[in-house]
């Protein structure tokens, strides 16, 4: 079935069935449709063709998943914006890809607007209060007009979702997914949770991210089920959702559950109804993964990235408690390898980079034709993740490849040493790094936060090490800081830690040392 069927063929059948309930709205299947089919009337009037795209920027809200699924109606391009970053960042991504309409929420039209973000031609779109130049949402909607014949009939191969990387590891570049590449994804995630249109489903990640927008909420609304959807994270709206609504499924990032699990609610919350929360995005520590087990819920881990929209790797419910600390194995529709540096497949236990091959794999990088052939060569996804198979065929993410550190001339993956800092009660989040030495050519550092009411000191941190891994591997030196620079879905920003280690350590040499 069309992407751009998957609500109405529910209109027809269930229109009654509750689609989407945010705040203190509750949206029927058919209400939803409806919605739908309003908004690609509107984007027909402003002018949207096949292929442009239409960029939104705001807090998680049904009308951008509407907007979506009128994007896929027409065969124009959805363009998610993360509103955490910087009307500077958000310029540079829009003259990128010259949306032909952008859409904002109140909380940033007006900065939109006095940055001057849009490009020229771009139609701007506030939802309540339109600054000088800017459309109203409601007067956008009543100019709609129904689409023609000749605009409804879009292949499955047609693009419809741009996401930007988060860049925390460089430059963003924009990942083009088909409208099959969300089908293929939603049947994995169908495989994955088991779900049915009997689920609820609770997203609280932001939507224009991958991990938020298809994980469980794309294919929640592709099956039927009930999605809760929040603007935002927050832990006593989750713990309130999961009781009072019975939430089945959601997915919630390691940042995240340890919020979760910081909270008084933790420990006597009713979470009787969740089958299982998925997680990923991160590594993700043991001690988090026992800890949401010990409560008798399992926590499934998900492999992916954007390129591949982004389920690629998973394990299922009943595996993860036999398999902590595993990603799991191939979703459905998707082939994995794990290839060395010569690009020969690695013997089980051998870590090497992660490809991946499927339907659920993007197009290609937005105007960006080398980049494209490097990710896509030789017909897999280059992940530019290590990692390794266990004798079961089961996938471990090691670490980047790029944040091998080579000290002395042996290699250190910074996942190794992560996980040992992890495993620390008083760590709250660790990120290791390499930094310029001339004895050594790289010089470990650790960068870690204190769990809420610890107390963290050097020497506390380095005795971790002791007996666990080789003297080489052991951090040099190790700064305490208030907190990481992390994206929206939880990932370290690695390039910024490294540029605040080599700031605040380049004139001193190897210590360990307190940052405050």
């Amino acid at each position: 079935m069309p992407l751009a069927d998957w609500i109405a063929a529910h209109a027809r059948r269930t229109p009654a069935r509750v689609a989407v309930r945010f705040e203190d709205q509750t949206l029927s299947y058919g209400g939803l449709a409806a919605r739908c089919e309003q908004i690609a009337g509107a984007l027909c009037a402003a002018g949207v063709a096949r292929g442009e795209r239409v960029a939104w920027l705001g807090l998680n809200c049904p009308a951008m998943l509407a907007t979506l699924f009128a994007c896929a109606r027409l065969g124009a391009i959805f363009m998610p914006l993360n509103w955490r970053l910087a009307p500077a960042e958000h310029k540079a991504m829009l003259h990128d890809c010259l949306p032909a309409v952008l859409c904002a929420d109140d909380a940033y039209a007006a900065a939109s607007a006095a940055a001057g973000i849009a490009p020229a031609g771009t139609r701007c779109v506030a939802r309540s209060a339109a600054p000088a130049g800017w459309t109203r949402w409601d007067a956008f909607l009543a100019a709609a007009r129904p689409p023609a014949a000749s605009e409804a009939a879009v292949d499955n191969s047609a693009p419809l979702l741009l996401c930007y990387t988060s860049g925390s590891t460089g430059r963003p570049k924009g990942v083009l997914l088909s409208q099959d590449a969300l089908a293929a994804n939603a049947d994995a995630s169908v495989d994955m949770h088991a779900m049915t249109s009997d689920d609820r489903v609770l997203t609280t990640l932001p939507l224009f991210h991958v991990g938020g927008l298809n994980i469980q909420t794309t294919p929640a609304l592709r099956t039927g089920c009930t999605v809760v959807l929040h603007a935002r994270f927050d832990p006593d709206a989750v713990f309130d959702a999961i009781e009072r609504e019975r939430i089945t499924l959601t997915v919630l990032v390691p940042a995240q559950l340890d919020a979760m699990i910081a909270h008084p609610r933790w420990a006597h919350a009713d979470l009787s109804s969740l089958r299982m929360i998925s997680t990923g995005s991160t590594m993700v520590p043991e001690r988090l993964i026992r800890t949401v087990h010990a409560r008798g819920v399992p926590l499934v881990l998900v492999w992916g990235a954007t390129e591949t929209a982004p389920i690629a790797a998973c394990l299922h419910a009943d595996e993860a408690m036999r398999k902590v600390g595993s990603t799991g194995r191939a979703a459905a529709g998707c082939e994995l390898r794990i290839v060395d540096a010569a690009g020969r497949d690695a013997a089980p236990g051998s870590s090497g980079e992660i490809l991946v091959r499927g339907r659920t794999v993007m197009s290609g990088y937005w105007r960006d034709a080398p980049a494209t052939a490097r990710a896509l060569a030789g017909g897999w996804y280059h992940s530019g993740d290590s990692g390794h198979f266990d004798d079961d065929g089961y996938l471990h993410v090691d670490g980047r490849l790029k944040d091998m550190i080579i000290s002395g001339g042996e290699n250190v993956s910074p996942a190794e040493v992560e996980a040992v800092l992890l495993e620390c009660p008083a760590v709250a989040e660790a990120a290791v790094v390499g930094r310029a030495d001339e004895r050594w050519g790289e010089a470990v550092v650790a960068v870690v936060t204190a769990a809420p009411g610890a107390t963290l000191t050097a020497e506390r941190v380095m005795a971790l090490f002791d007996g666990r891994l080789a003297r080489f591997k052991q951090p040099k030196q190790v700064f305490v800081v208030d907190a990481l620079p992390r994206t929206a879905l939880g990932k370290v920003r690695k390039e910024e830690v490294r540029q605040l280690v080599a700031r605040l350590g380049a004139a001193a040499p190897i210590h360990v040392g307190r940052i405050e």
